[in-house]
């Protein structure tokens, strides 16, 4: 339709490179590698073409070690290229012998895509590390509700939470794929998305131990339920996951100050109280309970200073 020669290659790398995620995120350096290894690529299909109008038995010596090298360097850092170069080397070589325009031009297609994806994704470029936020928040403030419901004093018994927390780890799990892209947008450390994200699954896993305490036994939940420190403590850890959900959004790192403020105070409390060797955490669920509290404090108090670091950008 466009009368370009090979025309079916840009079409081809188009849709190679922006899928199957089009965040730009994934797709510039998916597109610079795949540009990378295709001039690569070609420049060595060229010299193979070359060769086999001198000797045949020289250009399957060349493409073989072109081939070894490619092999090799995918056990690199960058293996898509390295990939590109064997695949590259493959397409101009098949052209006809002594061929070069219709070699050049396969080449020439290959970037053209290329180049294509990269319009394409910067028209309306999908951020992953927006993404990753929006999800990020969700998690946080589903995590509070289900913080909220499994220690409503308003409840003779214990709530059945099984579906939420299985949906609630099923979504913080599918965030892993955004922990790459979200670091290639904005130059932060991928260590920094990683600690966070392994910090928000530990903290599911804690709340819902948490729950099972606080509901283990009439007799000890009867006692936690009238013990002020703890019901203080559930409330200041419940705005603080609904403080860090907004943050994660909004971005605005100004309320981190009052929210670590309150998870100190929670901390503190928490230390004394075990350290008092109180008679009524000598049942195992209370005292259980109550080193869980200090653990999710502890939890949300790293995690605070590491959504600090994603939110400088």
């Amino acid at each position: 339709m466009t009368g370009i020669p090979e025309g079916t290659w840009p079409l081809i790398t188009l849709v190679v490179v922006m899928g199957p995620i089009s965040t730009w995120g994934n797709v510039f350096p998916r597109a610079i590698q795949r540009i990378g290894g295709t001039i690569a690529g070609s420049i060595s299909g060229l010299i193979a073409l070359k060769l086999e109008m001198i000797s045949l038995p020289g250009m399957l010596a060349w493409c073989a070690l072109i081939m070894f090298i490619s092999g090799y360097l995918t056990l690199g850092k960058h293996p898509y290229m390295a990939l590109l170069i064997g695949i590259t080397l493959c397409v101009v070589v098949g052209a006809p012998m002594g061929d070069f325009t219709v070699a050049m031009w396969r080449g020439g297609d290959v970037i053209l895509g290329s180049l294509l994806a990269l319009i394409f994704t910067a028209v309306w470029a999908q951020r992953a590390y927006i993404h990753w936020r929006i999800q990020l928040s969700d998690t946080l403030g589903e995590m509070a509700k289900i913080y909220h419901a499994g220690f409503s004093a308003n409840l003779v018994e214990k709530p059945r939470l099984n579906k939420p927390f299985g949906k609630l780890l099923s979504s913080v799990i599918k965030m892993r794929a955004l922990l790459e892209p979200s670091s290639k947008e904005t130059r932060i450390p991928k260590s920094v998305f990683e600690a966070i994200q392994t910090i928000n699954r530990n903290m599911v896993y804690t709340i819902e131990m948490q729950i099972n305490a606080w509901w283990a036994s009439r007799e000890s939940h009867l006692i936690m339920l009238n013990a002020p420190t703890l019901r203080r403590t559930q409330q200041m850890t419940e705005n603080a996951l609904r403080t860090l959900s907004e943050m994660a959004v909004k971005g605005e790192t100004y309320d981190i100050i009052a929210a670590n403020h309150e998870l100190t105070e929670i901390v503190n409390e928490l230390k004394q109280l075990i350290a008092s060797g109180s008679d009524r955490l000598e049942e195992t669920p209370i005292y259980g309970y109550v080193w869980l509290s200090l653990e999710l404090a502890k939890q949300l108090e790293r995690m605070t200073d590491l959504l600090r670091l994603a939110l400088r950008k």
